[in-house]
């Protein structure tokens, strides 16, 4: 891997950085700290150097940050105590991990490398972590708070997740499987020509599509940006399997971006003031990760606001006025899903720049549907007439899948040589009766 041999010459040069600067520390040695070696390839970790333009003291710091996760034992020489006081030297800094036993680095060791009692490289340190750094806004590194009142230096130094696997692997960090996470990607397979909706609503995602592929365009280079908030808001609803999740997914898939699905059970806490600190997290990642956020049965979290009669009440209202400021300061794509548009007060609706209507599909649609929706390995029964069921029974797309599944397991368990119109009515019976209706 490119990584690997990259990141072998630079924690060749940590050793010797450390080495010097211990030994011009310790012994008075007057030895010139090396220059950071030059990074000819094309790893991941030499672009983003190259990138950022990094300095050499930037690119230190960014080494010693990743050190634990790659070569811990690297920095093993800075448990070395001080003998007049019988403890560690305050100027190497470091604390012990929880489970990790080697050093892990804060921004006291940081200071040492780069300058050690220099002042003047101290200071320079600090700047690192301010908010307009490239470090902070790109979300590559930072130093964490230290508990309240002690020396700013004093936080562990942490690389973001998605640098992490950046360096090592190459590929960016995906959150998927980590539980404490309230939102998982999701995806399709289908295209375009897959999603059968009305013209009027079609038209309406094309819009949102528009904003997708031009907005950057429309807020930077046609000069909006000081007319319009950023991002874009859209409201989906509609009955249940009609294509809200489907429209979100390819709106994603045509432009390059993951689309995330807010899990509501995961965000909301009983907790006060987790909720809160779960949006957060996901926000604070969307924001520059780009990230299409969907929210699904959104009128869970989001519907009429109720009567402040308890604290539980006046807290729940303030958990959902929180969430409509971060929705409406999200300068990226938001998408809200509903069965039932009258969940969702009017204070809301307005902070929407569409509302996008998902009607049950009419016959033509509904036959639609049905023809693509089986498989091309196996016929239909004679029987079967399509142009029948789509005219008699109203069921949504994803309903049809449903039945489809259903059907198609049958012919594979009786091994018939096509789908069964038999099949296909039990399944519409099924696919009624989840919603007390009867054929």
């Amino acid at each position: 891997m490119q990584n690997v041999a990259v990141l072998e010459t630079e924690l060749e040069w940590l050793r010797e950085v450390i080495s010097i600067r211990m030994k011009n520390y310790f012994d008075g040695a007057g030895e010139e700290i090396p220059a950071p070696p030059g990074l000819q390839d094309g790893s991941v970790y030499a672009q983003i150097v190259d990138y950022y333009k990094m300095t050499s003291e930037e690119r230190l710091l960014l080494l010693l940050t990743l050190t634990p996760h790659i070569r811990p034992q690297l920095l093993d020489i800075f448990f070395v105590r001080n003998a007049t006081y019988d403890r560690g030297f305050t100027e190497f800094g470091g604390i012990k991990g929880q489970q990790h036993g080697g050093f892990l680095p804060t921004g006291e060791t940081a200071a040492f490398l780069l300058g050690a009692t220099d002042l003047s490289a101290r200071l320079r340190l600090m700047t690192m972590f301010a908010a307009d750094h490239f470090f902070t806004r790109h979300h590559i590194l930072r130093i964490h708070p230290p508990t309240t009142g002690e020396p700013m230096l004093s936080g562990a130094l942490n690389l973001y997740p998605d640098y992490i696997n950046y360096f090592t692997l190459g590929i960016p960090h995906q959150p998927d499987d980590d539980p404490l996470f309230p939102a998982k990607r999701i995806q399709t397979a289908l295209d375009w020509s897959d999603l059968v909706l009305e013209e009027q609503t079609m038209d309406e995602v094309e819009e949102i599509q528009a904003w997708i592929a031009h907005g950057d365009q429309l807020m930077n280079d046609w000069g909006m940006a000081r007319k319009i908030k950023p991002g874009y808001r859209a409201l989906f609803y509609g009955p249940p399997g009609t294509g809200k999740s489907l429209t979100a997914c390819l709106l994603g898939k045509a432009n390059g971006h993951d689309v995330y699905r807010i899990d509501l059970s995961m965000i909301v806490s009983k907790y006060i003031g987790e909720t809160e600190k779960n949006l957060a997290h996901v926000f604070d990642k969307a924001v520059y990760k780009h990230w299409i956020l969907f929210f699904d049965e959104a009128d869970a979290l989001f519907g009429k606001r109720t009567n402040t009669s308890s604290s539980n009440d006046r807290y729940a209202n303030q958990e959902v006025a929180y969430l409509l400021q971060r929705i409406e300061d999200f300068p990226g794509m938001v998408i809200l899903a509903t069965n039932l548009r009258a969940n969702i007060d009017e204070a809301f609706g307005r902070r929407f720049q569409s509302m996008v209507q998902f009607s049950m599909p009419g016959p033509e649609q509904r036959l639609r549907l049905w023809k693509q929706s089986f498989p091309d390995k196996i016929g239909l029964d004679p029987q079967l007439n399509l142009e029948d069921i789509a005219d008699k029974y109203e069921i949504a797309g994803g309903a049809i899948i449903n039945v489809t599944r259903y059907a198609a397991l049958m012919a594979l368990k009786h091994q018939t040589p096509f789908i069964r119109l038999i099949d296909v009515m039990t399944g519409i019976r099924r696919e009624f009766g989840k919603e007390g209706k009867t054929v």
